[in-house]
């Protein structure tokens, strides 16, 4: 998959252990749902969040993030993947189920942290222990933790990191909309073209 914007683009790995949320993506993508829209919630050092289809058509200064394609999809959680820097992960609202959005996504961009820091963080929010390797992770390349096994992450940047920074770094309102429209394409790499990446990145794309 390939996300497209003024302030950059990058290539992104869906995960075969996510198989619904690859397959809505995928055809979302094939429909262009995502064209046009915007990267509407953007905060550094956390994530930035798009997919949102009221954002084709938004007005300047408008709130973002209710839209919907009408229907949620199951969560899928997997405790092998992890809010780590550079995953696409599946935007939801407060349900019991943990159900994701249809079509709304981040991509995190987060920061690095301390031992003591995620210490405090297994104790106050997760409830539960980061394996090592992650926490190594989250030590040197960063991300979210706190929201691990609460959101549904799906698929993560496999070049092209550098545009959620430069999206992240963009000015923006008190509702941490970008003041100057940050718009998307989102396409399924053409077969030769993904063979090519395949083969130089050592991965399976989708």
């Amino acid at each position: 998959m390939k996300i497209k914007t003024d302030l950059g683009e990058c290539i992104i790995m869906l995960y075969n252990q996510t198989p619904k949320h690859r397959e809505n993506f995928i055809k979302l993508a094939k429909k262009k749902t995502f064209d046009g829209t915007l990267f509407h919630r953007v905060i550094k050092d956390f994530m930035i969040q798009g997919g949102d289809p009221d954002s084709k058509s938004a007005k300047p200064g408008e709130q973002l993030g209710e839209g919907s394609v009408g229907y949620t999809v199951p969560a899928e959680f997997n405790d092998s993947l992890f809010h780590k820097k550079g995953v696409l992960a599946a935007a939801r609202d407060n349900n019991p189920e943990k159900a994701s959005s249809g079509s709304q996504f981040y991509l995190v961009q987060g920061k690095v942290f301390t031992d003591e820091q995620l210490d405090a963080a297994e104790t106050n929010r997760l409830k539960f222990k980061i394996p090592l390797w992650q926490r190594e992770v989250y030590k040197t390349l960063g991300g979210t933790p706190h929201l691990d096994r609460s959101y549904t992450i799906f698929g993560e940047i496999v070049s092209g990191l550098a545009m959620v920074d430069a999206i992240a770094a963009v000015t923006k309102d008190i509702h941490d909309r970008p003041l100057a429209d940050v718009k998307m394409t989102v396409t399924v790499l053409k077969r030769r073209a993904a063979r090519k990446l395949e083969k130089t990145l050592n991965i399976t794309l989708k």
